[in-house]
């Protein structure tokens, strides 16, 4: 229970720091180009590489999972959630599950950009 408690204080922690980097980004680059959303590809490509780095440092190492937790989970969940779903679906490609990637892809890009695009309508409509 004890050690549980450790690993959700490292996440909260960690996605707190990562959430509050993600804001200075959007802070310092807003505008730069227009209204091209330049901060959240910026965003996104460091955390994509920055998960690539810790997915491959993590990966040999062993007694890793609190580094996990705090880097991968927390401060780069909460700095960008792209950043996941690329290393799940790395992991998938490694396990061989293409299938996998395919449904995986696809609802995380199609279907949840049109889940966005229904909120909106929803909330357009009901509020």
């Amino acid at each position: 229970q004890g050690n549980f408690m450790l690993k959700v204080i490292l996440v909260f922690i960690g996605g707190g720091l990562g959430a509050s980097t993600r804001y200075f980004f959007n802070t310092m680059l807003a505008g730069k180009i227009g209204n091209f959303p330049l901060s959240t590809l910026v965003i996104n490509i460091i955390g994509c590489f920055a998960m690539g780095v810790v997915v491959g440092v993590l990966a040999e190492k062993s007694h890793t999972e609190l580094y996990r937790l705090f880097i991968a989970v927390g401060f780069l969940g909460g700095f960008t959630t792209l950043s996941a779903f690329f290393a799940e679906t790395i992991a998938l490609i490694h396990a061989g599950q293409l299938h996998a990637v395919l449904i995986s892809a696809l609802g995380n890009i199609v279907v949840a950009f049109a889940a966005c695009v229904a909120g909106l309508k929803f909330s357009q409509i009901f509020f």
